[in-house]
């Protein structure tokens, strides 16, 4: 499929979905078939009844084998385990499909890196959806301080309730990949996706376990700014939540709440035929994708086994 989209949007671009799991159903599914500029036309799970159901409730081709999928779509959406996610995603950028990714993009920096320089190699865009950066008000908020100066420190938590002690798991509890890789790897790139563009790459990394999956990270930014960050998917349901503050010269600032996770997606779409358009990389990219996996992996070296 060629990487070149009609500017006029006429005929649309045609957009595939890997995977099918409560992610697809909550959040890609609906978002893609909402999407006024794009036409979702198939999609492709590792298990073909899910991928049937999933078919049969937005009128959508069921493809047997991804290749196939790559071969008759401009843009591939990917709702699939990272180290699922990364060799399928080489795969489409040869195919010459757009990539709009879920983080992480993979659990190794080789992996990552494969995935960078496939989209690089073919000249295709990449966008990464990393939920603050795209749903609103997060999205402007993350904009208007990465525009300020003089930092000092930043703190952040995600504290999820997939797995807590107390309570019923969630409905990502199923998730193989999140189970064997905790918080640092499925809320981690969404905490270093604020704070890196807000205090500068992240420069020294250093990393202790807490209970459960709790991971604290201490971070030292290009700034000169420090954070820290406290990952966890096993936080007890009282304890759950997410928040991040900003301290510099200019004063304390908390990162707002927001909503409406489909809609995010659809503006991650939205950047990501922007960038096929143009011929701009978006900055959340498969690049930065790649350098938050090198942070994490990073980080993960110095836990115990």
């Amino acid at each position: 499929m060629s990487s070149d989209l009609n500017p006029t949007g006429d005929p649309r671009p045609r957009v595939g979905l890997l995977g099918t799991g409560p992610w697809a159903h909550r959040t890609h599914a609906p978002a893609l078939a909402a999407h006024p500029g794009s036409d979702f036309v198939g999609v492709w799970g590792r298990r073909p009844e899910a991928a049937a159901e999933l078919a049969r409730a937005y009128d959508l081709k069921v493809y047997e084998d991804p290749d196939e999928l790559f071969a008759e779509c401009d843009v591939v959406a990917f709702a699939l385990p990272p180290d699922v996610q990364a060799p399928l995603a080489v795969r489409a950028a040869a195919a010459g499909c757009h990539l709009l990714l879920d983080k992480p993009v993979a659990t190794t920096v080789e992996d990552a890196r494969a995935v960078a320089g496939a989209a690089a190699r073919h000249g295709v865009a990449s966008v990464v959806f990393l939920t603050l950066r795209f749903a609103e008000p997060t999205a402007g908020w993350v904009a208007e301080q990465a525009g300020r100066s003089g930092w000092f420190t930043a703190a952040a938590h995600w504290l999820g309730a997939v797995f807590p002690p107390d309570g019923t798991p969630s409905a990502y509890a199923d998730s193989p990949w999140r189970k064997a890789k905790g918080g640092l790897w499925d809320v981690g790139p969404h905490a270093l996706s604020v704070l890196v563009p807000v205090l500068g790459d992240v420069t020294e990394v250093s990393a202790t376990r807490g209970p459960s999956d709790v991971v604290q990270l201490a971070l030292r930014h290009a700034s000169g700014a420090a954070s820290t960050a406290v990952l966890s998917l096993g936080a007890p349901r009282a304890a759950a939540g997410v928040g991040l503050e900003l301290r510099g010269t200019e004063g304390v600032y908390e990162l707002p709440g927001w909503s409406d996770v489909p809609g995010a997606y659809g503006r991650a779409l939205d950047a990501l035929l922007t960038a096929a358009r143009t011929g701009v990389p978006d900055l959340r990219g498969a690049e930065f994708g790649a350098r938050l996996t090198e942070i994490l992996a990073e980080a993960e070296a110095q836990l115990p086994g």
